[in-house]
């Protein structure tokens, strides 16, 4: 029996390489590492149940992951149970004609967002059977205290789009093992999750940063307004990033406080996203500074900022922007069923299964988001400035500075 803790470690080795093999668009390291990641998962599962399958902590069991489910939920897995260990489950599960229920999805989605940041701060939504879904695309309100005449009606229909759902397909491939069938709904439930949550959140921040538009989400990096070829959106042209000093950075902030059609919005705060070796080396040494008692405070922005870290993003350029002007919708679709799946045998022993989950995301106008290039981005340089005849080095991010060296002047 494996350490917790190195459980937990080599999953998250596992989910790197998942990332990285989803990156570079290569099937067979995919593949590779997702046999890999739904083992660890089985393990760990198998493992959790040896210690917490006699407790009847509600609590205990919550924070293990191990949730109360529904009258719905339990009828859903129990059938899938029952079809799996059929001789023909192909056939056993389309006979049970169920569809995933609703408040699943709404778990894995809660899971999603709690393990990735980036699918915290957008406007994520699930849209579960849902065919198209209403986007206020200039973020007005739809109101006015005007008679509502045919112009007004025209200017505001023209702040209303809708967005396909079913334009996107992310297919989720589930190995279950036999002996996790005897586990029961609620374990079922689980690792069913663990596998959705972790399987495709790689692909969704993929196609919420980076993707093209054609069979996949529309990025934040891409130009609304830009050239469509075949379906694939043009990037739009990076701003060079110098600097954190509040001229540069402000100066790159600005343009988010102006709407696409027309006047201003306000700004609370914005995100930048960032590969996390560029968070290392240079967000970090441009957005440190040091205290009054010789200790370092980091992340420190001259206008309200979030970081986030992707792998998606290559080195040397970043996005900055405002999350919930993002929109990502997705659901199992109008069946939203499980289905026998003959095509994949990732492990021994096992029987594959696939739910599809269908969706679109895109930015909700086109001056939310600002691509950069940030290769050329320096530390956060020091001042020197005299006082009461003794040269004091300091950062310039404080008000009370530290004497780092000093030496008396004439």
């Amino acid at each position: 029996m494996k350490n917790k803790d190195l459980l937990k470690q080599e999953n998250m080795e596992l989910m790197q390489a998942l990332s990285k093999a989803m990156k570079d668009d290569d099937q067979d390291a995919m593949a590779e590492a997702f046999t890999q990641f739904a083992s660890g998962v089985q393990e760990r599962i198998m493992e959790e149940y040896g210690e917490l399958r006699q407790s009847r902590d509600t609590a205990v069991l919550a924070s293990r992951g191990i949730r109360q489910l529904t009258a719905e939920e339990t009828k859903f897995y129990q059938a899938w149970i029952e079809a799996a260990k059929s001789p023909n489950p192909q056939q056993a599960l389309v006979d049970i004609n169920k569809a995933m229920p609703e408040t699943i999805m709404d778990s894995v989605i809660e899971d999603m967002q709690e393990a990735h940041p980036l699918l915290s701060a957008v406007d994520f939504t699930n849209c579960q059977g849902a065919i198209k879904m209403i986007v206020n695309a200039d973020n007005i309100d739809l109101a006015t205290w005007d008679a509502l005449t045919t112009a007004i009606s025209t200017e505001l229909a023209g702040k209303i789009d809708t967005m396909d759902m079913t334009l996107a397909k992310l297919s989720a491939f589930i190995p279950v093992p036999k002996d996790m069938l005897s586990l029961g709904p609620v374990w079922l439930d689980n690792y069913t999750r663990i596998i959705l949550s972790e399987a495709s959140a790689g692909g969704l921040e993929k196609g919420i940063l980076k993707g093209t538009g054609k069979n996949q989400p529309i990025g934040m990096c891409k130009d609304l307004d830009g050239a469509v070829t075949q379906g694939v959106y043009a990037d739009k042209t990076k701003i060079t990033l110098t600097s954190l000093n509040p001229a540069e950075y402000c100066a790159a902030v600005a343009p988010l406080a102006k709407k696409p059609l027309g006047g201003y919005r306000t700004v609370p705060e914005v995100m930048l996203v960032v590969n996390p070796v560029d968070y290392i080396q240079k967000v970090l040494p441009s957005s440190t500074v040091r205290a009054a008692d010789g200790t370092y405070k980091n992340n420190i922005f001259p206008y309200p900022t979030k970081v986030v870290q992707s792998s998606v993003l290559n080195e040397g350029e970043a996005i900055l922007g405002l999350p919930k002007k993002y929109f990502m919708g997705v659901g199992a679709g109008s069946s939203g069923k499980i289905e026998y799946s003959d095509e994949y045998q990732f492990l021994e022993d096992n029987r594959v299964y696939i739910t599809k989950m269908y969706g679109m995301g895109r930015p909700k106008d086109n001056n939310a988001f600002i691509y950069l290039d940030i290769s050329k981005l320096k530390p956060l340089p020091l001042e020197v400035k005299v006082t009461n005849g003794l040269e004091v080095e300091v950062t310039n991010g404080e008000d009370n500075p530290v004497v780092t060296k000093a030496k008396a002047t004439s």
